[in-house]
């Protein structure tokens, strides 16, 4: 039986810090409040698109120590396929530091751990899993040289590879060529084309320089300002649900898991996008990353009140 997700990426153990404001050099500030919560965004996305209904596999990384043990039965609960989930004998369970400040930002520093070993080579023991899928989603804290050969497997059985490029790092022409869909912010598209992303005219551009690449579908999140979609023969802006952010940590990976999950319905474009959005809305409403992912009877409520 055809998988309906394969979601390849990191799994983290994240400490997060709520802070007055981050620190500057040479500062020490106490926390106001400190959370021990799963995280990473592979992780982060596979759940994500769980919650929002979908099938799925998940290929990631932990050690073989407390944390990566839990991890990997917390998401086997959750009804997760995890036995794609390697647990490495020698590197630790991926760590992430993350300040949230009371705007709702957030800054993140990330020890990859066990993370580092999705290479090319574990893509290549998962090769039936990724062609057995109907989608592959995939994110960059996992190394380039794994990602761009699930990419290659996936593309050769017309696999639709949708990639979130975060964190932002360049790309070869070769994995951008193989992508259905990419989904970057306005600062991974910015260093992806060049191209400065402030305004709805400078993602159009951003957009069509990555489609000239080989992307058939580009989306944009845009924060604040919604979303802006492209392909060949349509564009269009989303704006953003209106809702006060409290932790905005997995706005991006609960968008991601959501729109993929969306699409597997065979929802429209337009409506998966919607409902990607309102998933994440309501995330930022939560403090923590994996915790403030919502169910899908959540999201239906959000979206039929709006």
């Amino acid at each position: 039986m055809a998988l309906s997700l394969c979601v390849i990426g990191s799994s983290n153990l994240d400490h997060v810090f709520n802070v007055a404001h981050f620190p500057r050099p040479g500062e020490t500030l106490r926390a106001d409040n400190y959370q021990l919560v799963y995280g990473g965004k592979g992780a982060n996305q596979a759940v994500a698109a769980l919650k929002s209904g979908a099938n799925v596999q998940f290929i990631s990384a932990v050690g073989n120590d407390s944390a990566g043990i839990a991890m990997r039965q917390d998401f086997a609960s959750l009804g997760m396929q995890v036995d794609t989930i390697q647990i490495h004998p020698d590197l630790p369970t991926g760590l992430a530091a993350i300040q949230v400040s009371v705007q709702g930002e957030n800054s993140i520093v990330i020890v990859a751990g066990a993370n580092e070993s999705v290479n090319s080579e574990t893509i290549s023991q998962y090769q039936q899993t990724i062609m057995q899928a109907e989608m592959v989603l995939m994110q960059l804290e996992t190394p380039l040289e794994g990602i761009c050969k699930a990419a290659e497997i996936a593309n050769k059985v017309d696999k639709k590879v949708i990639l979130n490029p975060a964190p932002a790092k360049a790309l070869p022409d070769d994995l951008l060529k193989n992508l259905w869909m990419i989904t970057p912010n306005e600062s991974e598209a910015a260093l992806l084309t060049g191209i400065e992303v402030k305004t709805i005219t400078d993602a159009k551009s951003a957009a069509e320089k990555l489609r000239e690449k080989g992307v058939s579908e580009v989306i944009i999140t845009l924060g604040s300002n919604g979303v802006y979609h492209q392909n060949t023969i349509s564009e269009k802006h989303y704006p953003a649900f209106q809702v006060t952010a409290k932790d905005t940590t997995a706005a991006g990976d609960t968008f991601n898991g959501a729109l993929a999950a969306a699409l597997l319905e065979r929802q429209s474009l337009d409506k998966a996008i919607r409902f990607a959005q309102a998933t994440a809305a309501l995330s930022v409403q939560v403090a923590g990353a994996q915790p403030s992912i919502p169910s899908r009877k959540e999201i239906e409520t959000f979206l039929t009140s709006c």
